[in-house]
């Protein structure tokens, strides 16, 4: 059992190795991207750091997911800490890999050898201006930021908010490569950062186990049992994301023959070999494990060989990064492609607002795992022999086709260039989206459908369970704060930079979509909710509260409509749409959009509420009427009792 952990901190160390080895290897083969030759220690320093730093960030992941989600406390918290505390170590080789490799990346763009004359100069001037080393830069921050919390952290919450950090320092790294000059970039961007994310919860949880499995004793099988669910769901989210990828970079068929291509086929025989491994994990250790936590030592040869494989894919990974895909050039498009980042879709006719439809995969994807994980865990539920309402499945799955028209079909595809058609955009997913979202009462499906664990750790059923019941949430929760939140962050994203990044930027877009949906769904939330939450106010102050919103909201519409000013000026002004002559006239019209579309769900949702007083005054009314049973009518008997001692006394008095 003393030379178990030896054995494996040699097992990491040879998996960085061997992903390092392969990653030079590779790499020398790959066309340089910068305006001249920076030297020999950018040319193999480069490899070296990112291998280094994406196996920093996956050990960070995985222990610290394996302090929240996975790992039995055992009556103290002594062990999360000290999971989280090696997860802030990791954290720190992290930074210091990642702020390396950015300097060297810059180096390599620029041409200019580390430690030249007026190097560090040109880096101030150029870091934020770069996307490259823009994004290796916004990593490297997200990195320490989980570092320093999962230093300081004592308790889930805390170590929860470090591992989110984690993971946006790792699905940012999804903006560099060279998926900015296919012609589908905003897919190419979505897929690598689910791929990075579940390479980094597959990698890392292996690790994290390897490194504590003596720390955890008799507990080890629980924690292996737990690990080989999420190395299930990451290898099918890497499957598929890889997929997409291979298709997107690779362009046809042909490109399969190139040398881009080979890696390409080599890393799909990795991830098939990590299948299997994943597999026999799930099949055979997992449970003997449970069954005998002593035994070790099968799970150390499948981890010696599931490891040294991912160390391959890593430094594949790395090599395909700085490999020039097949189908990298997306050439041409002009000027609106250059803004939005696809090419003019010609003037919007009535019959396109129908049969138009450009599918995006994480939108698609969203909808899909979000439809497949309730309608499975309504199917949970009745072969228990528990009912679940099949309105509320109807109204899921209706809010999600909602979603994907508005984010794919034409609402989608020209919001990116008429402020009037992306306005149509924001009120389907802020105000429609909602409508049938919440009444389908998916809190309450997770809780009823899922066991709650009994050992100290967090699944998603109690995850989901402390965040509906936080602080934060009871404060965003609150009826003021969630109409404020609705209506003045509208105004701001609209009357500020925002609105101009969301239409030029990916990232921006992806905000600016999460942030309508979150809000509308926190308004609509806390006037018709039946999910768990903060208390809920009167119906008579919700309905208050809606209509001062709604009369916030169209006087928001109003100023847009009567505003001199063209909005987001150096997007709308530059993009010079042949079959658009009046763009002032656009945001007139988007202004009045905003104005009147409000008022049918206005409506629905002043009825649901009315709804939900009635019910509330029924339910109220049956309490009393059972009461008055048992009792025999106490209250009303004290009460008559009362008014004839009042009577009797006025008499005595002779009134």
């Amino acid at each position: 059992m003393a030379r178990r952990p030896g054995a494996f901190g040699w097992l990491l160390g040879g998996a960085a190795v061997v992903a390092v080895v392969i990653g030079l290897v590779v790499d020398r083969g790959a066309k340089p991207t910068a305006l001249a030759d920076a030297g020999a220690l950018v040319r193999w320093g480069l490899p070296v750091t990112t291998v280094v730093a994406e196996l920093a960030a996956a050990a960070t992941i995985g222990l610290l997911g394996l302090a929240v989600f996975v790992v039995p406390e055992g009556g103290s918290t002594s062990r999360r800490i000290r999971l989280a505390r090696s997860a802030s170590v990791a954290a720190l080789v992290w930074v210091v890999a990642g702020v390396v490799q950015l300097l060297l990346a810059f180096s390599d763009v620029s041409g200019t050898p580390v430690l030249a004359a007026g190097y560090f100069g040109q880096l101030m001037t150029f870091v934020w201006s770069i996307e490259l080393t823009r994004v290796l830069f916004v990593s490297v921050g997200w990195a320490m930021l989980a570092g320093l919390g999962a230093s300081a952290a004592r308790g889930r919450p805390a170590m929860t908010w470090s591992l989110l950090s984690a993971f946006a320092g790792i699905g940012i790294l999804a903006l560099n490569g060279h998926a900015a000059g296919t012609a589908t970039h905003e897919d190419a961007v979505d897929t690598m950062g689910v791929h990075l994310v579940a390479m980094a919860c597959w990698v890392g949880g292996l690790l994290a186990l390897a490194l504590s499995r003596r720390a955890l004793g008799h507990d080890f099988g629980v924690a292996v049992r737990r690990y080989s669910v999420v190395a299930l769901w990451s290898f099918v989210a890497m499957g598929v994301s890889g997929v997409i990828q291979a298709a997107i970079r690779l362009g046809s068929w042909s490109g399969l023959v190139t040398a881009y291509g080979a890696l390409v086929i080599v890393k799909a025989v990795v991830l098939a070999v990590l299948g299997w491994f994943g597999w026999q994990h799930r099949r055979n250790l997992a449970t003997r494990l449970t069954k005998d936590p002593g035994d070790g030592r099968g799970f150390a040869r499948l981890a010696v060989g599931e490891l040294a494989v991912m160390g391959v894919g890593v430094g594949i990974a790395v090599a395909l990064s700085r490999g020039i895909p097949p189908a990298a050039d997306a050439g041409g498009g002009g000027r609106i492609q250059a803004l939005t980042g696809y090419p003019d879709p010609g003037p919007l006719t009535f019959a396109r607002w129908l049969t138009a439809w450009r599918f995006d995969a994480l939108f698609l994807g969203v909808a899909i795992v979000a439809v497949g994980l309730y309608l499975a865990g309504v199917h949970r539920l009745h072969r228990r022999g528990d009912a679940w309402p099949v309105g509320r499945a109807v109204s899921w799955v209706g809010g999600w086709a909602v979603w994907v028209y508005a984010t794919c079909g034409a609402p989608g595809i020209w919001g990116r260039v008429l402020f009037s058609t992306h306005m149509v955009m924001h009120m389907a997913i802020a105000m429609i989206v909602p409508l049938f979202l919440v009444p389908a009462a998916p809190v309450t499906l997770v809780l009823r459908a899922l066991p709650p664990r009994r050992d100290g750790t967090w699944g998603p059923r109690e995850l989901l369970f402390h965040a509906v019941h936080s602080r934060a949430v009871h404060i965003l929760g609150n009826p003021v704060i969630a109409a404020l939140f609705f209506f003045v962050s509208l105004a701001v994203f609209y009357y500020s930079p925002l609105f101009g990044l969301a239409l030029t930027t990916h990232t921006g877009h992806l905000l600016m979509l999460a942030h309508f949906l979150l809000t509308g769904y926190l308004f609509t939330w806390v006037l018709i909710g039946i999910d768990p939450g903060p208390p809920k106010w009167s119906p008579l102050f919700l309905l208050v509260i809606l209509f001062a919103t709604i009369s916030f909201h169209a006087f928001f519409g109003v100023i847009i409509t009567s505003d001199p000013k063209l909005l987001a000026p150096d997007f709308f002004g530059a993009l010079h749409l042949p079959w658009m002559t009046d763009v002032h006239g656009d945001q007139v019209n988007a202004g009045e959009i905003a104005w009147g579309v409000g008022e049918v769900p206005t409506l629905a949702l002043a009825l649901m509420v009315a709804r939900s007083w009635v019910r509330r005054d029924r339910a109220e009314q049956v309490r009393l009427d059972r009461q008055a049973d048992r009792d025999h009518d106490a209250d009303l008997t004290a009460y008559n009792e009362m008014l004839a001692g009042l009577r009797a006394q006025d008499d005595r008095l002779g009134r």
